[in-house]
């Protein structure tokens, strides 16, 4: 089970995303607490955060992961900050199972 990084909402789901620009590993690292309450997914991505090239970078590989097409991902907030809100439009079914699988071997490692 994943903790409680996103939430469903009417066509899709929005996930908490920690970005990591400039990271030596891609993709997902982990969990982090946010100061406001609630969780985010913490992600490593290898583009610089300068002209919109992180944000690129994160719709990417959400898209690389999940069942959608990049122009089903937008940042809904912190388009210039490491904390974003991110939309996914799509099944929600299929997108939390996909979400869940990309994510096992972290949740592994974390229990």
């Amino acid at each position: 089970m994943i903790p409680a990084c996103y939430e469903t909402t009417a066509d899709g789901i929005r996930l908490r995303l920690r970005v990591t620009p400039k990271s030596r590993r891609e993709g997902p690292q982990g969990f982090v607490d946010l100061p406001e309450g609630g969780m985010a997914l913490k992600l490593g991505i290898n583009a610089a955060p300068e002209d919109g090239k992180a944000n690129a970078a994160v719709i990417a590989l959400l898209a690389r992961h999940l069942p959608v097409a990049k122009a089903a991902i937008s940042v809904a907030a912190g388009a210039k900050d490491r904390r974003k809100l991110v939309d996914i439009r799509g099944r929600q079914a299929d997108l939390v199972a996909a979400l869940e699988s990309w994510l096992a071997p972290i949740l592994k490692d974390e229990a």
